[in-house]
């Protein structure tokens, strides 16, 4: 089917205007340049990872592959102008597995957990990330552990299985306890299932704490500017002779822990900034 004359005339001043109106947008409008910005953070990962999945696919689905995925990541703090600060890599043990457990804001978590990711470390996600298209299948590649979040059943027999393959095949695990993230510049309560897992394995938690991204970031007002974040690794918290009744005081006395290093790093002209300003965020972090 040929398009009459006029069509082509209409499609070109279509593409004219669309020339003209992006760059208008992007200067302009913080809430256009915001979703432009989003739109290409993820189609950008979503392209990586159709470039990783050849590469990945030849190990097969294996911890190792997370290196090539880390590799591939790194890059894009500096396409965005955020400045990622690491203190504290020191307290990761250096030859046994633990889990790990780190606050959760938003998708910009993994540029992160990216900067920090010790070896053979992988993420526990939600199963809806299987089906996230390229992406999805290069995390299956790079070994990441998935449970479905509805079936409680399968998620507790997903998690004894974690607890089996880090002690026999040395693997790191890294798990948001929130369960979800958190745009309120502060955390959420945290759930139990990663101090279950530790207690089971009996191996320690490894508490990480990245800063508020509220002076670069907010999902609310559309903002996504250029900025800093300080990631801070804490000492690891020890679970040996611990059993399933003694969870929920771990799992409180960790979120207390992270809680206070995220009011430090995030007022202290190092990240986050002016989160505290925000109503009940001070009446939070003071719990």
């Amino acid at each position: 089917m040929e398009l009459w004359p006029g069509a082509w005339t209409v499609l070109l001043l279509l593409f004219l205007l669309l020339l003209f109106l992006l760059p208008a947008l992007w200067f302009c409008s913080p809430s256009a340049k915001y979703f432009f910005k989003m739109g290409f953070y993820n189609g950008w990962i979503l392209f990586l990872a159709v470039l990783a999945i050849p590469v990945c696919a030849v190990r097969g689905r294996n911890v190792e592959n997370m290196k090539i995925l880390r590799l591939m990541l790194l890059h894009i703090k500096y396409l965005y102008g955020i400045r990622v600060e690491v203190r504290g890599a020191h307290h990761f043990p250096p030859s046994q597995p633990y889990v790990v457990v780190s606050n959760h804001q938003s998708s910009l978590d993994l540029l992160g957990m990216m900067e920090v990711l010790p070896s053979r470390c992988v993420p526990i996600a939600k199963r809806e990330l299987l089906w996230a298209g390229s992406a999805g299948l290069a995390c299956w590649l790079a070994g990441v552990i998935f449970i479905d979040r509805k079936r409680t059943g399968d998620a507790i027999n997903v998690m004894s299985e974690v607890a089996q393959t880090l002690l026999t095949q040395d693997v790191r695990v890294w798990v948001f306890p929130e369960g979800t993230r958190n745009h309120n510049g502060s955390m959420l309560p945290f759930k139990r299932g990663a101090f279950h897992l530790a207690v089971q394995a009996q191996v320690p938690i490894v508490p990480i704490v990245m800063s508020s991204y509220q002076d670069f970031y907010c999902k609310k007002e559309r903002r996504f500017t250029s900025g800093r974040c300080q990631v801070r690794v804490l000492p690891p918290v020890p679970t040996e002779g611990l059993i399933p009744d003694d969870v929920p005081a771990l799992a409180d006395r960790v979120r207390h822990s992270m809680l206070t290093v995220f009011r430090e790093i995030s007022t202290d002209g190092r990240g986050g900034g002016d989160y505290l300003k925000k109503p009940g965020v001070v009446a939070e972090a003071q719990l």
